[in-house]
């Protein structure tokens, strides 16, 4: 007896109905909504850590780890706020009515300099002595702005954005190897995709903002520079271009993909133009399979975090969970196997705070995704 082909349709059209109904109504499977429970939990553990380990409120600021005798200053270099303000950002997001930004934003405001040419922020705290300023530092910081930016539309952080523009275009930038950001600024030395990346970003998050077409011709020239001078034939970027030899610093690192691969999103978006959503495609494809090995991503936490931010980008554009799924994998491995009995996060005894502000970032995003 043949079976009635009916039978077939219908089941079909229930398949489709139940999915159909699935997206529209924004239902989540069971198992789904576990994982996005048990990573708020670990978000408000990681976060309550950071500021019981690390955070000193007679000063308002940070400490680098949670052993004193092992750091090298009395309070944290910027880098690591640089990651703590993006994850503020975050749970921000996930918690419109808190306020985890000011805290950090106060922080950060202790590393200010006004040294010619243009004020930002140095690597150090000012008070305690004059330091460096790195380009890509403030460029995260800047990013982070500009994504409470165009959450609260708070003025402070778009005025901050543009102070961190200026100085990376007049002290960072010139026609050394044909354009493009140094790294440090004073030290001409190198031009990485560090510095490029991040400086696309912020050029483009300002344009989306202000609509002045300057900010559009600066992201795009710095395109431009980092994909010819630094990307890989497979997609993904070196780390940087030595000054003046033009030898190339051929080390691989997970956020020059990330940085890179949410510039072509926000030009997709922006421009409206398929070149910039297939090689976003294309880089993620690169991206996943050079640097999620053995079901592991490894390395530093917080690169790792400004690469998923690449690839939440390009999520939210084609919905492909595979550019999500590996990412999911990795915060459930580190949460297993590299955390304390404190809930402290790192592969090594001695506990960061960048490790923390990094996988407090990953968590925080893959609630927002639903993962």
């Amino acid at each position: 007896m043949k079976p009635n082909p009916l039978i077939y349709v219908a089941l079909s059209i229930i398949l489709i109905l139940g999915v159909t109904t699935a997206k529209v109504t924004g239902i989540i499977p069971s198992s789904q909504m576990k994982a996005v429970n048990d990573r708020k939990n670990r978000v408000h553990l990681i976060h309550k850590n950071i500021e019981q380990h690390f955070f000193k409120p007679q000063t308002g600021l940070y400490l680098e780890t949670t052993t004193r005798s092992e750091n090298f200053n009395k309070h944290s270099w910027l880098w690591p706020l640089c990651a703590l303000i993006q994850a503020a950002n975050e749970m921000e997001a996930l918690e419109p009515k808190k306020d985890y930004m000011s805290v950090v934003v106060k922080a950060i405001d202790q590393y200010y300099s006004d040294a010619a040419p243009a004020p930002a922020y140095q690597d150090y705290v000012t008070a305690e002595r004059l330091s460096s300023r790195f380009f890509d530092d403030n460029q995260w910081i800047a990013i982070a702005y500009l994504d409470a930016y165009q959450r609260n539309k708070k003025p402070l952080y778009l005025e901050k954005a543009k102070m961190i523009y200026d100085h990376m275009v007049l002290a960072g930038l010139d026609d050394a190897a044909g354009g493009g950001l140094y790294w440090k600024e004073g030290e001409k030395d190198t031009k990485n995709t560090c510095s490029n990346g991040p400086g696309i970003l912020v050029a483009l998050q300002l344009y989306k903002v202000t609509k002045e077409a300057k900010y559009l011709e600066m992201a795009k020239s710095l395109y431009t520079w980092t994909n010819q001078h630094l990307q890989t034939p497979e997609g993904i970027y070196w780390d940087a271009i030595k000054i003046p030899s033009l030898e190339i610093d051929k080390r691989l690192f997970t956020y020059n993909t990330g940085t890179m691969l949410e510039s072509n999103v926000l030009f997709y978006q922006i421009l409206g133009d398929k070149k910039y959503l297939d090689e976003a495609q294309r880089i993620a494809k690169a991206g996943r399979s050079h640097f999620f090995k053995d079901g592991k991503i490894g390395g530093n936490y917080w690169f790792n975090a400004v690469m998923l931010r690449g690839y939440a980008a390009l999520y939210k554009i084609d919905h492909n969970k595979d550019w999500i799924n590996f990412f999911a994998t990795e915060a459930d491995r580190v949460w297993t196997t590299e955390r304390d009995k404190n809930n402290l996060v790192g592969a090594k005894k001695l506990k960061e705070l960048i490790d923390q502000a990094g996988m407090l970032e990953i968590n925080a995003r893959l609630i927002q995704l639903n993962f």
